[in-house]
C-alpha cells in the first residue's frame, strides 16, 4: 500500500496541486452525473481491485505463464 502512495506522490510532485484536485474532482463529478452514486462506486472499486490484483499477481511474467499453463494445455500460451 505504501508503494502506491509513493508512486502517486512522485507522479504529482511537480504538478500544480490545485489543477490535480480540479481534474480529480471533475472526473468524479462526471462519473456521478453519468452513472449515479452506486455505479460510480462500483467502477472505482473494480478499478482499484484490478490495479491491486495486477500489481500482486501479474508483475512477474513467470507467474503469469504458470497461471496460464494451469488454465490451458502446457505450452499453448508460449
Amino acid at each position: 500500500m505504501r508503494s502506491l502512495f509513493q508512486q502517486l506522490s512522485e507522479l504529482f510532485k511537480n504538478r500544480n496541486p490545485g489543477l490535480v484536485g480540479a481534474v480529480i474532482g471533475l472526473v468524479l463529478a462526471m462519473l456521478l452525473v453519468i452513472f449515479g452514486f452506486f455505479k460510480t462506486l462500483f467502477i472505482l472499486l473494480m478499478t482499484l481491485g484490478g490495479y491491486f490484483l495486477g500489481v500482486r499477481f501479474f508483475s512477474d511474467r513467470e507467474t503469469v505463464r504458470n497461471w496460464m499453463d494451469k488454465l490451458l494445455p502446457p505450452g499453448k500460451f508460449r
